[in-house]
């Protein structure tokens, strides 16, 4: 029995000054969480137990399909991470130090290579195979703009899950055993959520799924069709490329001098104020982007142009998907100064082919498709630049904005957007950390087979704030039974008799297996104590109040607000009956 008397909780009236999304606000006013350092943040005792429940759903679930737990190092030896390249891509994103002897370590971000290096130092045969190992416990990564309380922190709860299988066939049945432990968790959890297609990015692998909770506060934004089950993460979205055109019978590029044409719109006019038989819109034009890149760990920059219809902007985002784990900027004054042939505004495909530049192009940019665009030279813009005939781009690239209406990649419907939040990822890594350590296992014709690995990741930490994001009203949090810190809150409202039936029903309750929180606070007003109930979210709540003098209680529903009053002599049966779920 939880009583709020001795309870180590402090409610508060007043949202946090740096809360902007409704978790922080919540969690914080109820006393779940409190904040230690940006992206730190403490775990309070009603918080904690919360924590635990999200996280023993999870636990039920991974033992299910054969998952063993096992707890890893948060401090990792640096040597593990340059062995899988990873030390040099993470770049700034993870916390290094050295120890008093000069030797790198990490704050593990997350543990492919400990898991990999596990195994190896353990399993050698066939015989040993697969495998299912998972942990649950702190990851650090050094955001840079941490914000939303625990749903970007910089020290975060995860559960992270690793398969070992000897060929592709067992790699795609541990990766589908993982999917179906996640639904029935995410099930169980009471969250509404999408299963999108994703960018494996720094995971490096094949398939890739994520688990978004939908919410208008989620920071990844993801597309559906309109007339079947697609989804997709934006940064995964494979535009449907047009057939490719004739380009016999095209007409020649002819270079026009356009003066004062400084944006897309203005060039769009100026063209179909030129006479020239036909109407022309943004779609018409090539933009050409110029960026540089850098590989982790290399000093130098370099310069590369993305070409999209003029009608979109590059999605930096995307961009930076696609060339993760190279940085990527756009170029500056400086960047133009040094490559004089590079005319600021009037760029096209040529100039920077011709100087062996790397130009890309978005899929819609086919072969025979003729376009507006620049001159490379100031004041100046081609018409009917052909790909394929006047310039050959270096290939294609997923870079430019998607957009709601734009058709789906299955062929099927249109694309509308929406919101989510992250709380679960699965990759086939295939055998990249496999053969960044040799780990191999002696088949049935004793011959070393390389092994194959699967990664699943949930963010436990952040389950619990999406929950909330999707999960509460203007008065609070409204938990779901299975992870709320109690089943029942027990609100005894006056400073004699109602305090001793409350805390003999939460007694009762409590024998008969029911988790209560009792309020039995004296020189408390009942408006603060029916504030905190509802602030803090229990499912269920037993009023014990003026009703009393009557022989009744009132029996209020969180998540509806229906109420009841009923007799106090079956008052401990009645909750019981909810508890039980009748």
């Amino acid at each position: 029995m939880l009583r709020m008397s001795t309870l180590f909780l402090r409610t508060l009236r007043e949202d946090p000054a740096d809360a902007e999304v409704p978790s922080h606000k919540l969690m914080v006013r109820g006393g779940y969480v409190r904040r230690a350092a940006p992206g730190v943040y403490s775990w309070m005792p009603l918080g904690k137990m919360v924590l635990d429940n999200v996280a023993a759903v999870i636990r039920e679930e991974m033992d299910r399909i054969g998952g063993q737990e096992v707890l890893l190092p948060a401090l990792l030896p640096r040597e593990y991470y340059d062995a899988s390249g990873r030390w040099t891509e993470y770049g700034d994103s993870i916390f290094r130090l050295k120890d008093r002897k000069g030797a790198d370590y990490l704050l593990g971000p997350t543990h492919e290579e400990l898991f990999t290096l596990l195994v190896k130092g353990e399993y050698s045969s066939y015989k040993d195979f697969p495998v299912i190992l998972y942990q649950i416990q702190e990851k650090f990564r050094d955001e840079a703009r941490p914000r939303a309380g625990v749903l970007r922190g910089r020290e975060f709860h995860m559960k992270d899950s690793y398969s070992f299988d000897l060929d592709d066939e067992g790699l795609e049945r541990s990766y589908e055993l993982h999917r179906q432990a996640y639904i029935r968790a995410f099930d169980r959890l009471g969250l509404r959520y999408v299963i999108v297609s994703a960018m494996s990015g720094a995971m490096g692998g094949s398939a890739s799924e994520e688990f978004l909770a939908e919410t208008p506060t989620g920071e990844d934004t993801f597309v559906r069709s309109t007339e079947s089950d697609y989804a997709a993460n934006v940064e995964a979205v494979r535009t449907p490329a047009p057939p490719a055109l004739p380009i016999e019978g095209q007409p020649e590029a002819q270079v026009h001098h356009t003066p004062n044409t400084p944006t897309i719109e203005t060039l769009v006019d100026f063209f179909n104020a030129a006479g020239l038989g036909r109407t022309f819109t943004a779609a018409d034009t090539l933009k050409n982007v110029l960026v540089k890149t850098r590989a982790p760990g290399a000093a130098d920059w370099e310069v590369m142009g993305i070409g999209v219809p003029g009608d979109r902007e590059v999605d930096m985002k995307r961009l930076e998907a696609v060339l993760h784990p190279a940085e990527v900027a756009l170029l500056d004054e400086a960047d133009f100064a040094a490559n004089p042939f590079l005319v600021k505004g009037y760029v096209g495909p040529n100039a920077l082919l011709h100087n062996k530049l790397r130009y890309l192009v978005d899929p819609r940019v086919v072969e025979g498709s003729a376009w507006i665009t620049g001159a490379d030279k100031a004041d100046h813009h081609v018409m009917n630049l052909v790909c394929g005939r006047d310039f050959v781009p270096d290939g294609t690239i997923e870079a430019a904005e998607v957009r709601e209406g734009d058709p789906s990649p299955d062929g099927k419907g249109t694309l509308y957007t929406a919101r989510g939040i992250e709380i679960g990822h699965i990759f086939q890594l295939g055998r990249k950390f496999a053969n960044a350590f040799e780990l191999d296992a002696l088949g049935p014709d004793g011959k070393p087979r390389r092994v194959t690995m699967g990664s699943y990741g949930i963010g436990v930490s952040r389950v619990v704030a999406a929950i909330v994001e999707q999960s509460h009203d203007d008065k609070g949090i409204i938990w779901p039974r299975e992870v709320a810190p109690a089943d029942v809150h027990v609100v005894g409202t006056g400073k004699g008799e109602q305090i001793e039936v409350a805390l003999r029903i939460a007694g009762e309750l409590e024998e008969r297996g029911v988790r209560v929180l009792v309020d039995d606070r004296k020189g408390v007003s009942p408006g603060v104590k029916f504030t905190d109930a509802e602030l803090l979210g229990v499912p269920t709540a037993l009023i014990v109040g003026k009703g009393l003098d009557q022989g009744v209680v009132e029996l209020r529903d969180r998540a509806t607000g229906e109420r009841a009053e009923i007799p106090l002599e079956t008052a401990v049966e009645r909750v019981a009956a909810v508890v039980d779920g009748g």
